[in-house]
Order: structure tokens, then C-alpha cells, then sequence
């Protein structure tokens, strides 16, 4: 039970209590101490009714049953079966209270450290920090350090048909930036013709002028006139050289349609034979295109088939390869998240890590784990040695049980052939006399021995009960109660007092 006293005094410590450190039981607890242990576990339990009630107890006696009543409600709510009113705080016994206190830190959650509103200990602040942070840890999935990459290049993947458009696309622009580029090259060589025009209508600055800004606006000025004079001779040329090769193209198209009116002409004087042989040329072509139909027919259709199943596979793989890239992708943002998330958990464990080392060692886990395996180690001693007790005992129970029938049995047969006898012998009869005498003081003996072992087991019962009685601190409590009564009677003597006054 000691061990028991100091797990759930520890226990109360965290939650905030204000215990001190000598206090190692229950029995040892105030009335101020379970009052305040209860509230403390309330406020973390239930805020709402832990926040409404001072852990302090107040010096009037109607103000602390008042408190009594209150805590017993909340702790009734909570769910406590047991018997429980303002006495079991004000009038409290050891048995009762380690109940309630067992009960109320059985509820409490293991992270409680946000949920109370009184400050702990800074060691057990930290303690429940790096649990916290810990059971976040392995609730999150672990990535091997392998895979802690922060980039992942991927592959683009592109087909010919998109290089195709892409490529139809870019000529279309070049060519259209290129008109523009020329409209706007043209533009503005005719502004500067007009501008050279009304220039030239203009008379001459004065070339004795000494102020040189002037000079540096005219060599501006002429590198200007020379740039923009390069630029329009070119594009002139090129329109020239357009220009040129329109007329070239024209020259040969004209040559080629006089070329076929002469041809024409030198047929004209043998017409129907022209035409004939023209007739036979042209049927002859026709059959020639008749079979070179059929065989474009038999050279197409494999051909087309095979263009379908090319399709068709090029459409799987392009389909496949859209899957394969966006499972990349979002392979690489799992990686990237991953990779941030551990590198912000291993910050986090260094620096839990660091104010752990600063840290004093108090009683560790361990060290209770040890304690409850001595204590199970022990009840199986301990129930080993009450199994071998009551084997032993039943042994003895049938070894009595076997000797007062061999007893029984004895007595029956000696005292049938003494009572034969002690007919026709006295010294017979007075044997018979003292075998019933000794058979009578033998039970009587066997009975004093049965009832004094019944009282013994009575004495210890009573001493049980007198240790329990003893640790419900009934003459303390009647103390206690009396006290109260004084006070209450001086309280009511005051407050009639006033009614009087008043």
C-alpha cells in the first residue's frame, strides 16, 4: 500500500498539487491537501466544474460545507460510485479518500499538461512536452534517411507531334513579327524622309556658334541619321530582292505557257491524229492508274493497319508516361514534404534532447516498472504460500476427519465388549465406567480447542476491525465535529447578535 501512496501522491504532484515531499501516504494528507488535490484534478478533468470552486479552503464552516457539497457533486457527475458527501472532504478517513484520489487520477489523461490551468513543476512540464512530441513522432511515418532529398529532377517527355505544332507555331509568330517589324521599318523611314525634307527647307545654324552642345547635338544627331540610314538601305534591298525574284518567277511562268501555245500550235495542222494518239496516251494512262490503284490498294491496307496499331501503341505509351510523370510528381512532393517534416522533427528532438540533459533525474519509469514486478513477484509468493496453506489444511482436515471415525469406531467396539463383560465382572464395570468418563472428557476437550480457535479468529477479526477503525480517525473526526459545532453555535450566536442590533 505504500508503494501504491507514493505512485498516486506523484501522480497528484504533477497534476499540480502542492504536496510536500516528506508526505509519502495518504494518512499523512490534511484536510486543505485533499480538498486541494481534488479541485486540481477537477480543473483538468472537467474545467467547467473545477474552475468554479477555490482549491483553498475558506476559515467559515458554511462556506467549507458549501465546498464539500460542490466537490461531492462534480465527483458524482464524473462518475464515482462509492459513498461520498461534504464528510468525506471535511471528515475524511484513509480508506474513502485513497478510493476517491485513485479514482480521479485513473481519469486523468496522460497529456494533461495543457489542460491545467495552475502551473507545475518545470521538470514536469518538459516531461509531458517531450512526451507529447515523442507520441506525435510515432504517430507520423518514418522516412529513411536515404530518401531525405530535397530535389528530384524530372524527365519531360515530349513527342513529335508536339514538336510539330510547337514548330508551326514558332514560324507562324517569326513570320508575323517579322511583317510587323518591317510595317514599323517602313513607318519610320518615311517620318525621317519628311523630317530630312523639312530639314532641308531650314537655313544653315551658324557654324561660328563656340557653344558646344550644339556640336554634341549635331554628332548625335548624325550618328542617329547614319544608324537609321543603314537600317532603311537594308530592308529597301530586301524589298528589292523581293521584288526581283517576283518579276524572275513571272518571266518563267510566261516563258513556260508560250513554250505550251507553240506546242500547241505545231499539233493544230494534224488534229485528228494528234487527237487520236492523244486518245490511245490517255487510255494507257487511265489503266496504268487503274493498276497502279490496285496495287496502292494492296501496298495501303497493311499499311494502314499497321499505322493504327502504331497509334494505338503510341497512345498507351503516352498515356502510361502521363501516369509515370504525375506519380513522379507527386513521389517528389511526398519526398519534399517528408524530407521537411524530418528535418523539422530532428530539430525538435535536439532541442528536447538539450533541455532534457539540463534536467535533474528524478524517479524514472523504470524504477516503478521495477516496483511492480517485485510487488506481482511477491502476491505469487504470497499465493503459492496461501495454495500450499490451504493444501496443508485440507490434509489436516482429513486426517482429523479419519481419526475421529478410527476414534469413534474404537470407542464403539471397546465399549461393546466392556459392556458384555461388566454383566458378570466389577472390575469390568468400573473400566466400562472410566472408558465413557474419558471418552466424555475427550470431546469436551476437542470442543474447547474448536471454540477457542473460533475466538481466536474472532480476536483477529476484531483487531482488523480496530485497525480499520483506527485508520477512519473517528476520535479525530469527533474532535473535529464538535469544534465545528462550537463554531457553527458562535457563528449563529454573531449572526443573531446582528439580526438584534439590526
Amino acid at each position: 500500500m505504500e508503494e501504491v501512496d507514493r505512485i498516486l501522491l506523484n501522480s497528484l504532484r504533477q497534476s499540480g498539487a502542492d504536496i510536500a515531499e516528506d508526505v509519502e501516504s495518504v494518512r499523512q494528507l490534511t484536510t486543505e491537501l485533499i480538498v486541494e488535490c481534488v479541485v486540481r484534478c477537477l480543473r483538468i478533468l472537467n474545467p467547467a466544474l473545477g474552475n468554479g470552486v477555490s482549491h483553498l479552503l475558506p476559515p467559515g464552516m458554511s462556506a467549507r460545507f458549501r465546498i464539500g457539497m460542490c466537490l461531492a457533486q462534480a465527483c458524482q457527475e464524473l462518475g464515482y460510485q462509492g459513498e461520498i458527501g461534504y464528510q468525506t472532504f471535511l471528515y475524511s478517513n484513509e480508506p474513502e479518500i485513497r478510493r476517491l484520489l485513485m479514482f480521479l487520477v485513473e481519469k486523468l489523461p496522460r497529456d494533461s499538461a495543457d489542460t491545467a490551468d495552475q502551473p507545475a513543476e518545470k521538470s514536469v512540464l518538459l516531461q509531458r512536452l517531450i512526451a507529447t512530441k515523442i507520441k506525435q513522432q510515432l504517430a507520423s511515418a518514418w522516412l529513411p534517411p536515404a530518401l531525405r532529398t530535397t530535389s528530384l529532377i524530372i524527365m519531360k517527355i515530349s513527342s513529335p507531334y508536339v514538336f510539330r505544332s510547337l514548330t508551326q507555331e514558332y514560324k507562324a509568330r517569326k513570320r508575323q513579327r517579322l511583317q510587323s517589324r518591317i510595317q514599323e521599318y517602313l513607318k519610320q523611314s518615311s517620318q525621317r524622309s519628311e523630317v530630312r525634307a523639312g530639314l532641308a527647307g531650314t537655313p544653315a545654324p551658324d557654324l561660328t556658334d563656340p557653344r558646344p552642345d550644339h556640336r554634341c547635338l549635331r554628332a548625335k544627331h548624325s550618328r542617329f541619321i547614319h544608324t537609321e540610314k543603314f537600317t532603311f538601305t537594308q530592308v529597301s534591298e530586301d524589298l528589292a530582292e523581293e521584288e526581283t525574284r517576283d518579276r524572275e518567277l513571272s518571266a518563267e511562268e510566261k516563258q513556260q505557257l508560250l513554250h505550251i501555245r507553240k506546242r500547241a500550235l505545231d499539233l493544230l495542222p494534224d488534229a485528228e491524229g494528234n487527237l487520236s494518239k492523244l486518245q490511245a496516251v490517255m487510255e494507257a494512262s487511265a489503266q496504268r492508274l487503274v493498276s497502279l490503284a490496285g496495287q496502292w490498294e494492296k501496298h495501303r491496307v497493311p499499311l494502314i493497319a499497321e499505322h493504327r496499331r502504331l497509334k494505338q501503341q503510341l497512345d498507351s505509351h503516352e498515356l502510361e508516361s502521363s501516369r509515370r510523370l504525375m506519380e513522379i510528381k507527386e513521389f517528389h512532393e511526398k519526398i519534399k514534404t517528408s524530407a521537411e517534416e524530418a528535418k523539422r522533427k530532428e530539430n525538435v528532438h535536439r532541442q528536447l534532447v538539450l533541455e532534457l540533459e539540463h534536467l535533474s533525474r528524478g524517479v524514472g519509469r523504470a524504477a516503478y516498472t521495477q516496483r511492480i514486478l517485485e510487488i506481482v513477484s511477491n502476491i505469487s509468493k504470497q499465493k503459492e504460500e496461501i495454495t500450499k496453506i490451504l493444501s496443508d489444511t485440507k490434509e489436516l482436515q482429513k486426517e482429523i476427519n479419519s481419526l475421529t471415525g478410527k476414534l469413534d469406531r474404537t470407542f464403539a467396539v471397546t465399549d461393546e465388549l466392556l459392556f458384555k463383560d461388566a454383566k458378570r465382572d466389577e472390575a469390568v464395570r468400573k473400566a466400562y465406567k472410566y472408558l465413557a468418563a474419558l471418552h466424555e472428557n475427550c470431546s469436551q476437550l476437542i470442543e474447547t480447542i474448536e471454540d477457542t480457535g473460533t475466538i481466536l479468529r474472532e480476536v483477529r477479526d476484531l483487531e482488523e476491525l480496530i485497525d480499520l477503525e483506527t485508520g477512519k480517525k473517528t476520535l479525530i473526526n469527533l474532535e473535529k465535529i464538535l469544534e465545528d459545532h462550537r463554531a457553527i453555535r458562535q457563528e449563529n450566536a454573531g449572526l443573531a447578535g446582528r439580526l438584534r442590533e439590526a
